[in-house]
């Protein structure tokens, strides 16, 4: 399936269909205007002077009735607290889908209630130290404040698009009455997020005195985004518009196993990852393709321990990508392994099975990755990174006395942890990644993002604080200037850039990034696409593929449910892209393509970037499902959005 562009429909764009065909009355008297504006009157009954105070009061009463009309009139706030005109959003995605209006004029109000809605405050407090914030639109909406709403923002039209049990939009009679609302809403918000109220020393509190412009990002300083984006590479390139994702490959996964992750290759293979086995493919410049040789767990001798899942979910190339490394969940539900098989890509055998030990006691890991960016196409690696909750380590899979552990003749093997630090509690490390000369960024449970330089693990060089959600996937680029989280409902982009004491620009892996630190920009799905995905939860956000210094990563990627979402990364950037004139709180960009599965998707990949040819900007894109493959070329020099 294609690639759709991600568009809103201009309330007033369709607001007069839909007006006439819910109310003929209404409009007809929301036509009227005073006399004076009527030229067609003024020729049947030229008016003359009043003889008398009489005429006079006769006459504003004959007009009484039309003034009066004149006050349903949008652009005029009627006699009620907290009007609005309230939208509801139908035909979903489609050149088809439009505005109706739900109601002329309703009033909204945030209340406090208890998070199941069962009990409601009728003011704007409440003691109830289990409430939470709701946003109530007459008996039309009710939902509690935060991210699941997808609010987003239209200043110029006064006007707020929201998800709650259907597309809604809200349309202020005054530009005061907006900034009101997006007041409000903004503490409200911060409330249900933190659980303190939203005031200086609160939010002091929760972001940190470095971190300020997180709490105020209209007047953070953006200078480091500037520059970073003033010094992209410029590309060789032509420039054509029009251009757009062509699917060119699709085909289904050999042996009817279920796909449940992929690893591309950076020479001549990729690899899918199934429950049945491993399926290697071949790498072409627009896109994976061909059904090479299929490694099967059983005849590979991938054996089930007790207490151990046999289906990988996790594979890491390394050696020049003959060997993979593959690892096993406890159980469904607990993502943590207490070991890992060593595949031989060359031979299609399991060679040796390695458990994780430190100081002579089992331990787990929920996570690997490898060393740094291009580190799999080493062919004497022999060390890679582990993640559990509490620890970050590297291990090593030589004799500590310098000599390659036998993996024949042995049934078990001990990885030797050769560096890292085992934190006493509180880390919650859920994902991590590693930039081109091997520093390592952390995403946590409560949202904190921990950078660590390549030369100590036991203390972060710079810690963001978080926004109110899990990450629950990181990515970095080559060169660490820029990061991405991925949280359920939105990814998160942050700028690593500051100038030290001696004017000196680093990255915050190299040192502490002082008082100055750019505010993040969040990346959302619009309310239209977010209430298709349902659900469905973003994830695997990374960015296009590069190990190679001074070349830049072009584009984005995540998956959310059936949809493989593609930022253009050049635009994200750019602090003038229209997206961000719109700003509550944090910029957001919702400028995006959207490539449209049949069935969920379980990732989306850029190919390395040796694999873009001369004609496009960026390597092709993989796209999986559990049953089958597919690959897409972007066919000009930028993916316009």
């Amino acid at each position: 399936m294609g690639a759709n562009a991600s568009r809103d429909v201009d309330l007033s764009d369709s607001e007069s269909e839909c007006e006439d065909t819910t109310d003929h009355e209404s409009d007809s008297e929301e036509s009227y205007d005073t006399p004076a504006s009527q030229p067609s009157d003024r020729k049947r009954d030229d008016p003359k002077t009043p003889s008398s105070i009489d005429e006079i009061e006769s006459r504003l009463k004959e007009l009484k009735i039309k003034y009066n009309s004149n006050k349903n009139n949008s652009s005029t706030a009627p006699n009620v607290k907290n009007a609005v005109k309230l939208y509801l959003h139908v035909g979903g995605p489609t050149e088809k889908s439009k505005w109706l209006v739900s109601e002329k004029v309703i009033s909204y109000s945030f209340v406090r209630g208890a998070p199941n809605g069962d009990e409601e405050d009728d003011d704007e407090g409440g003691s109830d130290p289990n409430s939470c914030w709701l946003l109530r639109i007459g008996s039309k909406v009710r939902a509690r404040v935060d991210e699941n709403l997808q609010l987003k923002a239209f200043k110029e039209q006064r006007r707020m698009d929201f998800v709650a049990n259907g597309v809604w939009a809200i349309r202020f009679f005054s530009a005061e009455e907006w900034d009101r609302f997006t007041k409000r809403y903004q503490d409200c918000l911060f409330e249900n997020t933190y659980g303190y109220e939203a005031n200086d020393a609160n939010k002091l509190k929760v972001y940190g005195k470095d971190f300020i412009g997180w709490a105020n990002p209209e007047v953070a300083d953006d200078s480091m985004w500037d520059d970073a984006d003033m010094k992209t590479p410029p590309t060789k390139t032509s420039r054509r518009r029009g251009n757009d994702l062509t699917e060119e490959f699709e085909e289904a996964a050999a042996n009817g196993g279920a796909i449940q992750s992929l690893a591309l290759g950076a020479l001549d293979n990729s690899f899918l990852v199934s429950d049945s086995g491993i399926q290697v493919v071949r790498n072409y410049s627009h896109g994976i393709q061909g059904k090479g040789m299929y490694v099967n767990f059983e005849e590979g001798k991938l054996s089930q321990r007790k207490g151990a899942n046999a289906t990988p979910r996790k594979a890491l190339l390394m050696r020049a990508e003959t060997n993979m490394l593959l690892m096993s969940p406890m159980n469904e539900a607990k993502p943590h392994s207490k070991g890992l098989h060593q595949l031989d890509i060359e031979t299609g055998r399991i060679v040796s099975e390695w458990k994780f030990e430190k100081d002579g006691a089992d331990i787990s890991m929920r996570d690997i990755t490898n060393d740094n960016k291009g580190a799999q196409m080493d062919p004497s690696g022999s060390t890679f990174l582990g993640l559990d909750d509490n620890r970050l380590c590297r291990w090593d899979m030589r004799d500590r006395r310098g000599m390659v552990q036998d993996i024949v003749n042995e049934n078990m093997h001990v990885l030797n942890w050769t560096q890292g630090h085992q934190f006493s509690r509180g880390t919650n490390f859920q994902c991590f990644a590693t930039t081109g000369d091997g520093s390592i960024v952390v995403g946590s449970l409560d949202g904190k993002i921990r950078l660590y330089s390549i030369s100590s693990m036991r203390q972060a060089k710079t810690a963001f604080p978080g926004l109110g959600s899990p990450i629950t996937h990181v990515d970095v680029t080559f060169d660490g200037k820029w990061i991405l989280g991925t949280t359920d409902t939105y990814l998160v982009l942050i700028c690593s850039l500051f100038t030290d004491k001696d004017g000196k620009t680093k990255t915050g892996f190299a040192g502490r990034m002082g008082n100055k630190i750019s505010a993040p920009r969040l990346l959302k799905l619009n309310p239209v696409d977010s209430h298709m995905a349902g659900a469905s939860k973003f994830q695997n956000a990374q960015f296009s593929w590069v190990t190679e210094e001074g070349k830049q990563e072009r584009h984005l990627v995540a998956t959310v449910g059936k949809f493989s979402v593609i930022w253009n990364f050049q635009q994200v950037k750019d602090g003038s892209h229209h997206c961000y004139q719109n700003q509550i709180g944090l910029k957001s960009c919702y400028c995006y393509k959207i490539v449209l599965k049949d069935d969920s998707i379980v990732d989306s990949r850029f190919m390395h970037d040796k694999y873009a040819v001369s004609d496009s900007p960026e390597a092709p894109l993989v796209v999986a499902t559990p049953m089958r493959v597919s690959s897409f070329s972007i066919s000009s020099r930028r993916l316009e959005l």
